[in-house]
């Protein structure tokens, strides 16, 4: 009997361990493998649904522009839907900047579902009503 617990702990320290496959660095974002060379998954492409319970400004990491500079690919973390759909862009433009805010809520279609804490990359393309040219994009949520 006491071989059988020895080999049971010795299975449970294994288990509980910690492997560097699923450590994650400090200042990663979360759902990044530790292993990946900093590599991220390829960004979710979505549409904003509009009409979101409690939308709020969501940052963005990245706003690239297109080639033609008429629209911006805008990249930011996000959490899985339903609980957070992107409901709208917002476009202020000057002559010296593009302010881009996103805005995620909760679908309305599923008010009381319940999601899962993990991070998601999710994408856009935010047209422009100008092109960019020269002008800074500026993070309306920050």
């Amino acid at each position: 009997m006491g071989k059988l617990w020895l080999v049971a702990l010795v299975f449970m320290a294994v288990a509980c361990g910690e492997t560097p496959s699923s450590s994650a660095s400090p200042g990663q974002p979360v759902g990044v493998p530790a292993n990946s060379g900093g590599a991220t998954p390829s960004p979710s492409t979505v549409t904003p649904v509009g009409n979101t319970i409690n939308p709020r400004k969501v940052p963005w990491i990245s706003a690239k522009p297109t080639d033609d500079g008429t629209a911006l690919n805008v990249v930011w973390w996000s959490g899985v839907e339903p609980c957070n759909v992107l409901d709208r862009v917002e476009v202020a433009e000057t002559a010296d900047t593009v302010t881009v805010t996103l805005w995620e809520g909760h679908d309305r279609r599923q008010p009381d579902a319940m999601c899962i804490e993990i991070a998601i990359q999710k994408q856009t393309r935010v047209r422009l009503p100008a092109p960019l040219g020269d002008r800074k994009v500026v993070d309306g949520a920050r």
